[in-house]
């Protein structure tokens, strides 16, 4: 299976981000799944807080590191995200056009994720996320200013992960 080779190779970096990344090549082997993200639209109206996630989030990169709990890896390895843009779909739904690189894979998706909010701070909450063949993942990983930082787990696995916004150069 292609994206269960690629999370192999990826050697867990961030592995929270990288399941928000793949989760919809996933979702969409549910022809009414792909469907329902087709007909999901940003929504137009945004407050203060909302809008301003999404113009940090626009044209972004998250550039930072990751640990895996129970590794001797002090200071983390590093991890590299890319996110075109995100638009708010309804209440708790935001949807990330997000670039995926790796090997000879090039490839921008839409995702359609849960962002609940702490206050001002914008939070991606997935629990449990069953990714069929590579297994279940939950994150909280939250944004602030220009850092972002949360914790992943896949099975046993699980850590910290934390850096900063970037905005991109292309």
């Amino acid at each position: 299976m292609r994206l269960k080779s690629a999370l192999q190779r990826m050697q867990l970096p961030g592995v929270c981000l990288a399941v928000l990344l793949i989760a919809s090549p996933a979702m969409a082997v549910d022809p009414e799944a792909k469907s329902d993200q087709k007909q999901q639209k940003p929504t137009a109206k945004l407050t203060e807080a909302e809008a301003a996630f999404a113009e940090q989030l626009h044209n972004s990169v998250l550039v930072g590191h990751f640990t895996v709990v129970g590794n001797d890896s002090q200071g983390g390895k590093p991890e590299r995200y890319e996110i075109q843009r995100i638009s708010k779909v309804n209440d708790s739904m935001w949807m990330f056009q997000t670039r995926i690189k790796y090997g000879s894979v090039d490839t921008v998706m839409p995702l359609v994720l849960p962002v609940e909010w702490a206050g001002d701070t914008p939070v991606v909450s997935l629990t449990d996320f069953t990714i069929p063949g590579m297994g279940t993942f939950s994150c909280r990983v939250l944004f602030h200013k220009e850092r972002y930082a949360g914790t992943w787990q896949h099975g046993e696995k699980g850590g910290h992960m934390w850096g900063l916004i970037e905005k991109s150069k292309e």
